[in-house]
């Protein structure tokens, strides 16, 4: 819903209404990139909205953000053996967030983290069934392997519905590049099935969870979710974007 910017500069605990004004009138806030003029009207959920170069959060906002998680680093906030975690990677943020899931100390890429408890719970919970697709370099007898992968599988007794498999590249006989598409984020499964197949795992990196793709960010990198990209996560089209009261 859209409001005057001096009402969500305010709100946000930025500056009082008057304060703002002399923000607005001095053209230190910009909406879409376009500085803002004295009375105008925005919508804190839609729109960029920015003082002196920093975005404006509206107040109760969650923040929601996608990081490319390198290789030796743990999906946790904390560590009790002093490594390395994906909360320092992201603690410029302005916000405390933890990990959506998670990826194994030797594993890569994709990683959602939030402060929304309601956003994690449906995107982890297994009646919703996310799909996680993981490039996966492996050796071994990769065709006997395929079919093992792509049939009924269990883990820990727990049947797990079926996984899509597709042969990206291949070098020589027995090592190849692989698309394998999960719904479940059971502890290191990608790695137990290819283990179960007779496959050992070389490299293994998330490049999309739900409609999010890792796109161009780089190890280390994160940016946040636009509204249209959190929408994307939950499988919805024309919804609202998760807060506090979602």
């Amino acid at each position: 819903m859209e409001e005057r910017i001096q009402k969500i500069l305010s709100a946000a605990g930025l500056a009082s209404r008057r304060r703002a004004e002399e923000y607005l009138t001095a053209g230190r806030v910009t909406v879409n990139g376009r500085t803002a003029a004295l009375g105008e009207k925005a919508d804190p959920q839609r729109d960029d909205i920015r003082l002196d170069g920093k975005p404006v959060r509206p107040a109760g906002a969650h923040t929601y953000l996608m990081l490319y998680k390198p290789r030796g680093y743990v999906t946790t906030l904390s560590d009790e053996r002093g490594r390395r975690t994906v909360a320092q990677l992201v603690s410029g943020c302005g916000a405390r967030v933890w990990p959506v899931g998670r990826l194994d100390l030797d594993s890569e890429g994709l990683l959602l983290m939030t402060d929304d408890g309601n956003f994690t719970q449906r995107l982890i919970h297994p009646s919703h069934q996310v799909e996680k697709e993981y490039l996966v370099t492996v050796e071994g007898d990769v065709d006997r392997a395929i079919p093992v992968l792509s049939g009924p599988m269990e883990l820990d007794g727990i049947p797990l519905a079926p996984a899509r498999i597709g042969v990206l590249s291949r070098e020589g006989a027995d090592r190849a590049r692989l698309s394998v598409v999960i719904h479940e984020g059971r502890n290191r499964q990608v790695r137990r099935m290819c283990a179960l197949a007779g496959l050992e795992v070389k490299r293994l990196k998330r490049v999309r969870e739900g409609g999010l793709a890792l796109g161009r960010l780089r190890p280390g990198e994160w940016r946040r979710l636009t509204p249209q990209e959190l929408r994307l996560a939950l499988g919805e089209r024309g919804s609202t974007v998760p807060g506090k009261d979602s």
